[in-house]
């Protein structure tokens, strides 16, 4: 039994049909993946989130307690809100040669042909065994994933190779940056618009961190280029902002998001260091002229850690004979192969669709490339037999 995408495209059509934006449950979807796998006679382990509202599922075709192959993917999506759809996003449409809907491309299409590819590893006698691990909450920071992780080598067996379907074009992607989040929370002194010079306009300071911010990016060492990244260097970037009563209220209260993303060696803690000598040495004591309960608070949300499978990665050799390859990549977006790598297994990212459609409206994934990845698991399904 060879390679199907047409297999693949029927399973993308009921995956993307599942509304699986991150704020919403994945388990309808995850029931429809264990329903699928109980078919062909492959057992399914959940890993269910505090809630329950959510789970990881990890299944493995081949011989039973051996470390094989892992193929990751996360079942989440981005919201749809905001954004101006030619067609129902929840419904996969096919024109020219493109396959639209809301994570066809990130990241459903490598789902879809993990799945498409579970009858054509059945029919072999693998030597190595193929593992599905399938994550929730990969697009609010790569954070469902980790108590599946947690679960490898205990409950679950561990992978030796872990494969992470995010749209590479199937090129072959070794490194990618990491990114630190953090919330800065501005805390001033309301008073009436008219009378601004008893207040402390949170957003006005907010304001200037913000500045400050940016010149910290610029400031950043040179010597840090890295140029494999677009851009080469180490980025600083505010996502969200929100503060203030009304017109005639000085602010009290400002709020604003934001994150480093560092090239593999460089660290985000020394932008945060910067930042807070700013906050120390500049704003505060000016805030405290004024009111001496003023406060300035900075917090970690989430650190992920910079992508490096090194020059002896297994999964990247793996990975270059299974595509026909001998390039490898590095990206900007993080993914969750820093994760399984900080965990001790080798890692590499390689998957379906190009990742400047991921997020948009009209997002797509071309039946090519559906084709190619169903070429790179007929490869696998080889090289697991020998």
């Amino acid at each position: 039994m060879g390679a199907d995408a047409s297999a693949a495209q029927a399973i993308l059509e009921e995956l993307v049909a599942f509304d699986t934006t991150s704020h919403k449950t994945n388990l309808p979807l995850i029931a429809y993946v264990r329903e699928y796998l109980s078919k062909h006679d492959v057992d399914v382990e959940l890993i269910h989130d505090a809630s329950g509202q959510k789970a990881n599922l990890f299944a493995t075709i081949g011989p039973a307690g051996i470390s094989g192959v892992g193929l990751s993917g996360h079942t989440d999506v981005v919201p749809v809100e905001g954004q101006i759809w030619a067609t129902d996003p929840f419904r996969l449409t096919e024109r020219d040669g493109r396959l639209y809907g809301r994570g066809a491309c990130d990241m459903k299409g490598f789902l879809a042909c993990s799945l498409a590819a579970v009858p054509m590893f059945q029919a072999r006698k693998l030597s190595s065994p193929i593992h599905i691990l399938f994550s929730y909450d990969e697009e609010v920071g790569c954070t469902g994933v980790r108590p599946m992780i947690a679960e490898l080598g205990e409950r679950l067996t561990a992978p030796r190779i872990i494969i992470v379907g995010e749209p590479t074009s199937m090129r072959v992607v070794d490194a990618h940056k990491g990114a630190c989040r953090f919330e800065t929370l501005v805390t001033g002194r309301e008073a009436h618009s008219s009378m601004s010079h008893i207040g402390v306009n949170a957003i006005q300071y907010a304001g200037e961190l913000i500045a400050q911010l940016r010149q910290i990016e610029a400031d950043l060492p040179r010597d840090e280029r890295a140029e494999r990244f677009t851009p080469p260097l180490s980025t600083v970037h505010v996502g969200t902002i929100e503060g203030g009563t009304a017109m005639n209220i000085v602010p009290k209260r400002c709020k604003f998001d934001w994150e480093v993303r560092p090239v593999p060696g460089a660290t985000s803690m020394d932008v945060l260091h910067r930042f807070n000598s700013y906050v120390e040495e500049d704003v505060l004591p000016r805030m405290h002229a004024v009111d001496g309960n003023a406060d300035v608070v900075t917090q970690v949300s989430n650190d992920i850690p910079a992508f490096d499978a090194g020059p002896e990665s297994k999964a990247v050799s793996l990975a270059h004979a299974l595509a026909g390859q001998n390039q490898t990549f590095a990206v900007s977006y993080m993914t969750e192969a820093a994760w399984f790598q900080d965990a001790g297994h080798s890692t590499v990212v390689c998957g379906p669709g190009d990742i400047a459609q991921a997020h948009t409206p009209d997002e797509f994934v071309e039946i090519a490339q559906l084709e190619k990845c169903m070429g790179f698991m007929q490869q696998l399904a080889a090289w697991a037999t020998t």
